[in-house]
C-alpha cells in the first residue's frame, strides 16, 4: 500500500510530497523532497510505525533539490539511493549544483532547500531505461522519461506510476501545469515521454506536486495544451525583445488568470508558486527556445 506523505514545504499543505511502500524487507521510500523538509518527512514515516533508518532502498525520479535534497541523510542512515545515469555524479559530488543553486537563490538557498552532502558512490545505483528491481516482492520497472529533466525517471509499481515531474504539477482541483525549470527543459523529448506513458498499462499516476490521478489521459492532454501554451507565450515575447524580469511579471499574471480561470485563488495560488515558481518557467522555456534557435 502507498502512503502519501506531506512534507510541508515552507509550511504549506500539499506542495511536496514523498511516497512510502510497505514491502516484506521493509518500507522504501519514492523522492526525499529537499533537506529543509527532511524533519516533517522523518515525523510522517514515524506515523506509520518505521524509522529513518528503517528505509534501506530510495527511489529517485530526478535529482532537483525539491526531489532528491534529502538524498543523502537516507544515505547517511544506510539507504541504497536509485537514480538516472545523469543524476548520478551529482549526488556523488553535489558541489556544482549546489554551487549553481547557491547562485540562483542566494540568501533563501537555505530556507528553501537546506543542504546536500556527497553520499558513497557504492550507495548510488545508477538505474538503465526498463530495468526492473524486486524488493521484498515489490517490483519497480524504471521509465526514462526526460523532457523536464533529461535525469528523469518515472517508477511503475504495478499499474501505479510515480510520475515526478513529468506528469506535471496538479494541487487539488486545480489545473495541471508544466514545471519548466532550466537547464534543459525539451518539449519534443517531454512530449515523446507522455507517448511513452500513454502506451503504459496503468490505473493511476502519483505526482510529487501533489498527489493521484486517475483520469490520466485527460490530464496528459490538458498537461500537454498547457506546455505548448507556456512555450508559445515566451517564445512570442521573446520575439519582442523583452527581458527575462518584464517576462516574468506578465508571466506570473498570465498564469495566475488560467489559475483564478479554474478556480485557484488564495493559499491555492501559493502552492502552485511554491511549488512550480513563474520565474523558474521563463527562465527554462527562454533557454529552450535559445538553444532550439540556434
Amino acid at each position: 500500500m502507498t502512503q502519501t506523505l506531506d512534507l510541508k514545504f515552507l509550511g504549506l499543505p500539499g506542495a511536496i510530497g514523498a511516497f512510502l511502500l510497505a514491502t516484506d524487507d521493509g518500507p522504501i521510500l519514492i523522492e526525499t523532497g529537499p533537506y529543509s523538509t527532511f524533519a516533517p518527512l522523518a515525523k510522517a514515516i514515524g506515523t506509520h510505525g518505521y524509522q529513518v533508518e528503517d528505509i534501506r532502498h530510495v527511489f529517485l525520479t530526478h535529482i532537483h533539490l525539491d526531489h532528491a535534497g534529502a538524498a543523502w541523510a537516507f544515505a547517511e542512515a544506510g539507504a541504497k539511493i536509485y537514480v538516472h545515469p545523469f543524476g548520478a555524479k551529482h549526488l556523488i559530488a553535489p558541489e556544482k549544483l549546489m554551487e549553481s543553486a547557491r547562485r540562483i537563490y542566494q540568501e533563501e538557498m537555505d530556507r528553501l532547500w537546506g543542504d546536500m552532502r556527497a553520499i558513497p558512490e557504492q550507495q548510488v545505483v545508477i538505474v538503465e531505461h526498463g530495468q526492473s528491481f524486486q524488493i521484498g516482492g515489490l517490483g519497480l520497472v524504471a521509465h526514462h522519461t526526460p523532457g523536464h529533466a533529461r535525469h528523469h525517471i518515472a517508477w511503475q509499481v504495478g499499474k501505479e506510476l510515480f510520475a515526478g515531474d513529468v506528469a506535471g504539477v496538479k494541487i487539488e482541483n486545480g489545473p495541471v501545469v508544466p514545471p519548466c525549470p532550466p537547464p534543459d527543459i525539451d518539449i519534443e523529448a517531454w512530449k515523446g515521454s507522455l507517448r511513452l506513458i500513454r502506451g503504459l498499462d496503468l490505473d493511476k499516476l502519483r505526482i510529487t506536486h501533489f498527489g493521484e490521478i486517475t483520469d490520466i489521459d485527460t490530464h496528459l492532454s490538458s498537461l500537454e495544451t498547457s506546455l505548448d501554451d507556456w512555450a508559445h507565450w515566451i517564445k512570442q515575447q521573446m520575439s519582442l525583445g523583452r527581458s527575462a524580469d518584464e517576462m516574468t511579471h506578465d508571466f506570473m499574471a498570465y498564469t495566475n488568470e488560467q489559475l483564478n480561470a479554474m478556480g485557484v485563488e488564495g493559499i491555492g495560488l501559493k502552492l502552485y508558486e511554491a511549488a512550480n515558481p513563474a520565474w523558474m518557467s521563463v527562465a527554462g522555456l527562454m533557454r529552450y527556445w535559445t538553444k532550439k534557435d540556434n
